[in-house]
């Protein structure tokens, strides 16, 4: 007689499906990423050689330091995506880190070309200060529930602080 196989609990779950299609996006995503900080870090490289033939350094160098800026952004986004990948959640941390190192970009470099207003410096050091203690609080809410877990758990482990 043939016997009944079980059936993975994937196959009929609707949760289970949705795990896997969305961990399977994300994998795609963080790829993606992957390859496009790759490449920029190689162009990145080549454009040092256009710096040093450019007849103005300061273009080029606003360049080299925008790009570099957008290499950590990507950095912070896929460190986000890694973290969703392990704990099934994202960290506020890293995606309000990506924003602080995109808005100190544009500061730097519209304040560099003089091309920004009085009224947008403001607008953008008060979104900096928001995002700031938005950084600030999330640290210290994930140390109190640490140590409320750890309380629980019956104090920190050794070699845990």
């Amino acid at each position: 007689m043939l016997e009944k196989l079980p059936i993975p609990d994937w196959l009929t779950s609707p949760r289970a499906w949705f795990d896997r299609i969305t961990a399977v996006i994300f994998a795609v995503i963080l790829l993606f990423i992957a390859v496009g900080m790759c490449i920029g870090t190689v162009r990145l490289f080549f454009s040092l050689s256009d710096m040093f033939s450019a007849t103005s350094v300061t273009d080029r160098f606003l360049h080299f330091i925008s790009d570099i800026l957008t290499l950590f952004v990507l950095i912070e986004l896929s460190r986000s995506l890694v973290e969703y990948f392990n704990t099934r959640r994202l960290r506020m941390t890293f995606i309000v880190d990506a924003a602080i190192v995109f808005m100190l970009q544009e500061v730097m470099i519209k304040s560099f070309q003089h091309k920004i207003s009085p009224d947008e410096m403001y607008a953008m050091s008060a979104l900096l200060l928001v995002m700031g203690a938005l950084r600030i609080g999330s640290i210290l809410v994930f140390q109190r529930e640490r140590r409320m877990l750890d309380a629980l758990d019956g104090g920190p482990k050794e070699g845990e602080l």
